[in-house]
């Protein structure tokens, strides 16, 4: 990913301007989860990771892909739309935007209770207000799931 400072002024000064759509954002609807080896624990990722066969994100996409936390790496695709996101990473270890192996092995280890059957991304070049209903609708999946907490991989 590109550090603001190495952007041209004029790139780095649009994207400044976005942290001002933030404000008014000042619900706190988090709550405290149970002790994390208690805790069922989803992905909900930015990267714009989809599997094989499902449509794409397109530029200013606000909607999610689900993702079966069974779905093989040879199955998982990005097609993020920034020009400035380096998918280097994510070619070389998938867990780096999608650490479902990561989850699996603290299952494994008793670490957390368990990992969730279903996962979410979306595509994380969107404008922030236009994705807060998808996000409400995906909060109560994750509720509807038994989600306790959820491994955010902002990209």
């Amino acid at each position: 990913m590109v550090r603001l400072a190495e952007l041209p002024e004029w790139d780095r000064k649009a994207k400044l301007e976005k942290v001002k759509e933030l404000t008014g954002f000042d619900e706190r609807p988090w709550v405290s989860p149970p002790p994390l080896d208690q805790c069922r624990i989803a992905i909900v990722t930015t990267a714009g990771v989809h599997r094989k066969g499902d449509r794409p994100f397109g530029p200013g996409a606000t909607d999610y892909r689900i993702i079966p936390g069974d779905t093989k790496a040879s199955n998982l695709l990005m097609s993020h739309q920034s020009v400035n996101f380096d998918r280097t990473g994510f070619q070389e270890d998938y867990n780096v935007v999608f650490p479902i192996d990561r989850l699996n092995d603290l299952a494994r280890r008793k670490v957390i209770d368990s990992v969730a059957d279903l996962h979410y991304s979306f595509m994380g070049a969107a404008q922030i207000r236009e994705l807060k209903p998808k996000a409400r609708e995906l909060a109560d999946l994750l509720k509807a799931d038994g989600v306790d907490a959820v491994l955010l991989t902002p990209i």
